[in-house]
């Protein structure tokens, strides 16, 4: 038997992963069948709305989307064929920190720096503030720890603006990392 011996190390790669092209990434803009924007969605899950004719394309990238049988130009805008009904109540949608930022412009509500932001409870939870749309407001960590558990009057610290329940675009804004300027048309003036 041959003995081992040490030799050039085999070059051996791991196969590729697959890398995901400009045609696979992105989001959707979904219009209801009145031209109201009322979603975000994946190309792919466009692709399928398109595919099975309960959507029309309205703006489309410079790239294809293709498979065996089909080539497909890549949705930035479509439209629902049919009316969906959308619940209007914004009240009861999931408080999240972004949508917190988006709504109050991703700037504290005390001093209006864009750093290190956080929410603040404007009635404190321990003086009986609830966690709503009305008394949440996006905060700097400094503003947070300053006001701490205190009422807005007792240290005199009120938001710029009073928190309220925040337009439909804004989850849109939030879904989105960036808003193409395809979509512009289609948004309220605020959004875009």
């Amino acid at each position: 038997m041959k003995p081992l011996t040490a030799s050039a190390p085999i070059d051996v790669a791991p196969p590729l992963a697959r890398q995901r092209t400009t045609r696979d990434v992105g989001r959707v803009l979904v219009l209801n069948a009145t031209y109201e924007p009322i979603n975000v969605c994946s190309v792919r899950r466009a692709a399928v709305l398109l595919l099975k004719e309960k959507a029309d394309m309205i703006e489309r990238g410079g790239s294809e989307l293709r498979s065996e049988h089909h080539v497909l130009a890549r949705p930035i805008v479509i439209k629902l064929r049919v009316y969906a009904n959308v619940p209007r109540d914004s009240s009861k949608r999931k408080i999240t920190r972004r949508a917190v930022f988006a709504r109050d412009g991703w700037a504290c509500q005390y001093c209006g720096t864009r750093s290190n932001l956080t929410v603040d409870h404007v009635i404190p939870r321990s003086k009986g503030g609830l966690s709503t749309w009305e008394n949440i407001v996006a905060s700097c960590a400094p503003c947070n720890r300053r006001k701490a558990d205190r009422l807005p009057a007792q240290i005199n610290m009120h938001p710029r603006k009073a928190p309220r329940v925040p337009g439909a675009h804004v989850f849109i804004t939030v879904a989105a990392q960036r808003i193409p300027a395809a979509w512009r048309q289609w948004l309220p003036a605020e959004a875009a």
